[in-house]
């Protein structure tokens, strides 16, 4: 029987990841710098939760939260800070940042690990487009940290120094599937499945009978679009369709579009961002609808956390980003795993 490789913990396999585990202490070292010249306040969140977070495709683990008088109340793991930072905004705080141990099930890759840290900072009274500049600033913070003049992974460069190009999902659409996205949405919420499956094909993405709009809309991003970005230079892939972001707020512009971004390098999708939707009957709406959805893929459903939707009514106007923390440490130190990069990886 052929030997499997060592764990984590034999000298050897250590030996090998230290560099980069070193690499990734240095970047917390300039992260926490970064933020601290900014005027921005460190938080610790609760790890345990009523709600996970209402999102259809993301999976918690749960537990038993049990009290002295031994009754027994479900909790979760968080796969996000997020709702526990937008209490902080409205109980007064303006500009917040975690490093959050966070927990997702059913994940588990090169750049996906069950338990991972979510660097997640917030700026309230300002827009999300100050985000864009932050992320800009952190990739070359990155980049020193690590002593790299360039980002590789899996064969696909990204200069960390060069300003990030802008692009729109629409124009993403357009560009890498001749996919004119937004003639398949409607200015209240609704979709076109056929035209949008139709398109698809036409573009050499397979699509199933049963697949939802948004199913075949993932199928596009992930097939045909995400290999382009990140090349060259880091991409901002910004203005999502609504019904793919079900925290952000609509633009001004267009209802068919939010205000959410995501921050690619090499091709590795590195952050998500929103302009922060404050309303709680919409928010509520929403997280009803997907968790719907969930229950129709999946046989489950998770509460919905009302004390956070009472914060949302008195929330400031905000933006807020949830980078990945070990992802940018593999580009940051060179590493071809996440693993490499988590000082005591899941067994």
């Amino acid at each position: 029987m052929t030997p499997g490789p060592s764990p984590w913990w034999h000298p050897l396999a250590h030996q090998d990841r230290r560099p980069f585990l070193l690499g990734r202490s240095r970047l917390l070292e300039g992260l926490r710098a970064f933020f601290a010249v900014r005027d921005f306040t460190e938080v610790e969140t609760a790890i345990l939760q009523v709600s996970p977070g209402n999102e259809t495709h993301l999976h918690a683990f749960a537990t038993d939260l049990v009290d002295a008088d031994l009754s027994v109340h479900r909790r979760y793991l968080h796969t996000s800070p997020e709702f526990a930072c937008k209490k902080l905004l409205a109980a007064g705080e303006q500009r917040i940042f975690t490093f959050a141990k966070v927990f997702r099930n059913r994940e588990r890759t090169g750049t996906h690990h069950p338990e991972f840290t979510m660097l997640e900072w917030y700026r309230a009274g300002e827009p999300y487009q100050a985000l864009m500049a932050d992320c800009a600033r952190l990739l070359a913070l990155a980049a020193e940290t690590g002593q790299r003049r360039r980002f590789s992974w899996r064969g696909v460069e990204t200069d960390p120094f060069a300003e990030p190009e802008r692009l729109s999902v629409a124009e993403a659409f357009e560009r890498f599937a001749g996919i004119d996205l937004l003639a398949t949405l409607d200015t209240d919420g609704a979709s076109d499945r056929d035209a949008l499956a139709a398109a698809a094909q036409a573009a050499g993405v397979r699509v199933a009978e049963d697949d939802t709009w948004s199913d075949i809309y993932s199928g596009v991003l992930v097939q045909t679009i995400e290999p382009h970005l990140g090349q060259g230079q880091a991409t901002i892939l910004y203005e999502y369709p609504s019904v793919e972001a079900a925290l952000a707020r609509r633009t001004a512009h267009d209802p068919r579009v939010s205000e959410r971004f995501e921050l690619y390098a090499c091709g590795v999708e590195l952050a998500n961002a929103f302009g922060e939707l404050t309303d709680p009957v919409e928010q509520r709406r929403r997280f009803e609808a997907e968790m719907d959805e969930k229950q129709r893929i999946y046989g489950e459903r998770y509460p919905i956390d009302e004390e956070f939707l009472a914060a949302l009514a008195i929330m400031p106007e905000a933006s807020g980003i949830a980078l990945g923390l070990d992802r940018l440490a593999m580009l940051a130190t060179g590493a071809s795993r996440i693993e490499q990069v988590i000082w005591t990886p899941v067994s």
